[in-house]
């Protein structure tokens, strides 16, 4: 996923000779005030209006984002102060735009400054995680199909098997565990396919179909991608939704959550509004003894990286209902 083609509000606003110009995006009378902006080093910036004195909160909530300075400046007027984010790379235009998007989105109904403070600094919370991780760049459409497959087993997990935290804590696949779903002693791979692929699927490392675990399985997630209708969701929705159910219940799991998507390299962003996805079928198998598979214990020395595919008619033996997976 690109965005190469797309004009950025920054190319036409000038470089200063000092301090930096701005450009007031659209806003009602009572919005507050937002701004694109440019420094006189160049650099991409996004300003948010204050009214009033926010130094204190700045300084209590403030934090460091790797790519990205934030300064709080003093006004002409001194009843307001001016939030500055500033993109350190050129390079990551694409993805500071983004950011700033959802940005506007979240402040556009907001007309207090201190509630407009709290919500911009808890966002740049989050892209802090998301720019210092390992996968600082837009999800593939693959990626983002398999993110979607995981976060629907993630909501089948917290509803019949475990509370909500102990379900996100579940979803070891972000921090890098050989499976994406690993509780009490078992192991599950998701895999997610489009409704018009072949009857296979693929498997990307000798590690994942192998665990210590007593009980593995392998659940497989066929996706249909679907215009707008009540059925279908796009994986921004999806997030809302889990978002939402946590709340009620674990504020600790919203924000363990947020981590392990970020770690994924997922934050909420235009771009993923589209595509939307419908479940078509949700299929588990239990990987026992004669289950075809590559596991690295049984690969002759000197082979590494192993990728194949499995022939799905040929599994049909190791059926087993969703409800097998969270028995044991």
């Amino acid at each position: 996923m690109t965005m190469t083609n797309r004009v950025m509000p920054w190319d036409q606003i000038k470089i200063p000779d000092a301090e930096y110009n701005v450009r007031l995006l659209a806003a009602g009378t009572d919005s507050i005030p937002l701004y694109w902006g440019k420094d006189t080093g160049g650099h991409c910036l996004f300003i948010i209006e204050l009214q009033g004195d926010h130094s204190e909160q700045f300084q209590k909530d403030s934090t460091t984002v790797h790519g990205i300075s934030l300064d709080l400046r003093a006004f002409d007027n001194p009843s307001k102060q001016r939030l500055v984010l500033k993109l350190e790379k050129h390079v990551d235009q694409d993805i500071f735009l983004s950011l700033c998007e959802t940005l506007i989105r979240s402040l556009h109904p907001l007309t207090d400054p201190v509630v407009a403070l709290a919500v911009t600094l808890t966002h740049i919370k989050r892209w802090k995680t998301f720019m210092s991780g390992r996968k600082s760049r837009f999800l593939s459409h693959e990626e983002l199909r398999g993110l979607f497959g995981e976060l629907q087993f993630l909501r089948f997990l917290y509803q019949r098997r475990l509370d909500e935290k102990a379900a996100v804590e579940a979803w070891v696949g972000p921090e890098g565990g050989h499976q994406d779903f690993i509780f009490g002693n078992t192991a599950v791979e998701i895999k997610s396919v489009s409704g018009k692929e072949r009857n296979t699927v693929r498997i990307s490392s000798e590690d994942q179909l192998e665990t210590l675990c007593d009980n593995l399985f392998l659940v497989i997630f066929r996706l249909n991608e679907m215009s707008e209708s009540n059925q279908t969701m796009s994986l921004n929705a999806l997030v809302r939704l889990i978002e939402e159910e946590l709340n009620d219940t674990d504020a600790v799991a919203v924000e363990e959550l947020l981590r392990r998507l970020a770690a994924y390299g997922y934050i909420e962003i235009d771009e993923y509004d589209a595509p939307k996805f419908v479940v078509a079928t949700r299929q588990a198998y239990c990987v026992d003894n004669g289950f075809p598979r590559l596991i690295c214990s049984r690969i002759p020395e000197g082979i590494v990286r192993t990728t194949y595919e499995i022939e799905l008619e040929k599994i049909s033996a190791f059926k087993c209902d969703m409800v097998r997976v969270t028995e044991n």
